[in-house]
């Protein structure tokens, strides 16, 4: 019987994390090794045909399945003392390929201070933040009624329904509220913005807030965050400057 190769590990680092893992790249040599940045956007035909891989890479099908799909773009160590994929919190700019563990490029956008803005929410709650760095510069956080679904039919339910949509709208209405006080002042020095909560929720407010608009141009991935309290806020800074990391094994 053979058995499956293993699979390979999936964690989150944060700055402080990330600046170990460049030391362990730099560790010992790096001969037969390679580093790919890649651009969002890229096709899985395009990365395969990359002019200066080396034709006896064995990228695996995952990596570049992965790779392609992120949003921010990917880079990939892989040589023989560690084998990466890293998505990074912030797009990368230049395609290009190194020779060895070549980590410069990813360590100089992780040393930086991007301005961020952040709107998160759920029905009921909400935080809305600039960070820079990871220093929180400004935040609100708070509540609004809006009642749960209705399980009963008839005229009660439409009247029920009626009422919650209104609540909603409402709740949202003060939010944009609250971001436009806390982002505009800052509208020319944002680097980005993040959004936080269920996705249809998030998609309603930026329907609901046009003011939003002016930074679909600058707009990161969506963030899983629970109901909102200060806590989670300050928590979703530091996630905001977290890499996604997948490891293979060496024997890959």
């Amino acid at each position: 019987m053979v058995e499956a190769n293993p699979a390979p590990k999936k964690y989150l680092l944060g700055r402080p994390k990330m600046a170990q893992f460049f030391s362990k790249l730099e560790e010992g040599s790096s001969t037969g090794a390679v580093s790919l940045y890649l651009k969002p956007g890229l096709s899985e035909r395009e990365l395969q045909n990359m002019a200066g891989i080396p034709a006896s890479l064995p990228l695996p099908d995952e990596l570049i399945r992965t790779a392609v799909k992120s949003t921010n773009g990917a880079v990939i160590f892989w040589g023989s003392r560690g084998k990466y994929l890293v998505l990074p919190p912030f797009p990368i700019k230049e395609k290009a390929i190194f020779d060895g563990y070549e980590a410069e490029p990813l360590g100089r956008m992780l040393a930086g201070e991007h301005r961020i803005g952040l709107v998160l929410l759920h029905l009921g709650s909400y935080a809305v933040g600039v960070c820079q760095g990871e220093t929180l510069l400004s935040s609100k956080v708070g509540t609004g009624l809006v009642h749960g679904r209705h399980r009963k039919g008839g005229s009660s339910q439409q009247r029920f329904q009626r009422r919650r949509e209104k609540q909603v709208d409402e709740f949202l209405d003060r939010v944009c509220g609250h971001a436009r006080e806390h982002l505009e002042p800052l509208k020319k020095e944002l680097d980005y913005l993040v959004y936080g909560g269920p996705r249809q929720t998030v998609l309603r407010l930026r329907k609901r807030c046009p003011f939003l608009g002016s930074f679909d141009d600058r707009v990161l991935p969506l963030l899983d965050v629970p109901t909102l309290r200060q806590k989670v806020l300050e928590t979703a800074v530091v996630r905001v400057w977290s890499s996604h990391i997948i490891e293979w094994p060496d024997d890959v």
